[in-house]
């Protein structure tokens, strides 16, 4: 059996849990719970925690602290890489982009011990990581309800942010005006939870799933699946939040949002380095504040030197203004809040109140209906 396979056949189990609740101290139930509701904000020291539970499981004899192959153990990298994360994808749970051992604060060489170096964001999250996998390795028969325990509250907490958003058809009311405004409501609603940087993106992810199909300078170009939005560019391998390929595979265009951020030189220099090394012809920057004015004179003459140097045009404007005059390219509004509304309903990302309020929206602007009832009612 190989680490997906265990890891399958636990998640089969894992939603019914109650028999083994017992079997385990109360203090690792509560690191265990922990870990649980951090997993989409930590979603690097969940998965690594999965893939030594499972490697743990089918090689109890393995000390899984010693997680690299230079450090004398085994390389848990590779195994997230080619079974952990992979499968957490088709089960819809969350996932990284590629593996848990990109995030730098668990890729040191160094042993998973209890004096783990690592700068791991939330201290608590640390403790309860740490002090698993040193019960585990000194339990190895107690690795697989652990497993079954975190799988099955994690796949609670991610049913939990499952919201039904309705699907829309041939509604007379939609006009670019409500839509913008419902937008920016969305954008910049006060959530008392983190996430909401991404609902821009997935609304500009909307317009070119309709742009390809429909403008003729996207013809025979493909849109690459979204990254996670909590993982650097660096760590996805990715040139912006958003990336055009054109018929040869080539990057054609990439976008990036800085919803809340000034674009000041800065930023104009890492999008430089990214263009030197993706050479995409076009490179979009679209911010919901302005420029700094600082830096507007610096701006300008780096713009100019990348275009004459690199032949990529970089382009800069607002959040709504663009979305505004996308909006007016496309030949259907209903498809393009279907689109954005499918793409709210699935993100893992996204907590509850981020899908509740889109739907709130969807009922209050637009007046769409389930049956006699606005949504929301």
């Amino acid at each position: 059996m190989n680490h997906k396979e265990k890891l399958l056949q636990v998640y089969k189990q894992a939603t019914n849990a109650e028999d083994i609740q017992c079997e385990i101290p109360d203090n690792y139930k509560d690191f265990i719970s922990k870990i649980a509701n951090n997993c989409t904000r930590l979603k690097g020291v969940y998965t690594v925690l999965i893939t030594l539970l499972v490697h743990k499981t089918l090689n109890p004899d393995q000390d899984i602290r010693f997680h690299q192959a230079q450090i004398g153990g085994f390389s848990g990298r590779n195994i997230d890489k080619q079974y952990i994360t992979p499968t957490l994808q088709e089960l819809g749970l969350p996932a990284m982009a590629e593996s848990g051992w990109l995030t730098r604060s668990l890729e040191q060489p160094k042993p998973y011990t209890l004096d783990y170096p690592g700068k791991i964001g939330n201290k608590s999250v640390k403790e309860a990581f740490l002090n698993l996998i040193d019960w585990v390795q000194k339990n190895p028969d107690k690795a697989e309800l652990a497993l079954r325990i975190l799988l099955g509250q994690v796949i609670q907490n991610t049913n939990f942010t499952k919201i039904k958003i309705t699907k829309i058809e041939n509604n007379a009311r939609l006009n670019i005006k409500l839509i913008v405004d419902g937008l920016e409501e969305h954008f910049n609603f006060n959530y008392k939870t983190h996430g909401a940087s991404k609902l821009p993106v997935l609304a500009f992810y909307a317009i070119y799933q309709i742009l390809i199909e429909e403008v003729e300078r996207y013809k025979l170009c493909t849109l690459k699946k979204l990254a996670s939005h909590t993982a650097s560019d660096l760590t996805s391998r990715s040139a912006g939040d958003i990336e055009v390929f054109d018929e040869n595979n080539k990057l054609f265009e990439a976008v990036e949002i800085k919803q809340g951020k000034k674009i000041d030189i800065q930023i104009i220099r890492i999008v430089k380095e990214k263009i030197v090394k993706y050479h995409p012809q076009r490179y979009c920057i679209f911010s919901s504040s302005d420029i700094e004015n600082s830096d507007a004179e610096l701006i300008d003459i780096e713009i100019s030197g990348i275009d004459k140097n690199h032949g990529c045009q970089i382009i800069i404007n607002g959040t709504i203004p663009t979305l505004k005059y996308y909006l007016r390219l496309i030949s259907s509004l209903d498809n393009f809040i279907n689109k954005y509304s499918i793409l709210i309903e699935s993100d893992s990302e996204l907590q509850i109140d981020h899908k509740i309020k889109w739907n709130e929206i969807l009922s209050e602007h637009f007046g769409i209906y389930y049956g006699d009832q606005k949504i929301g009612d």
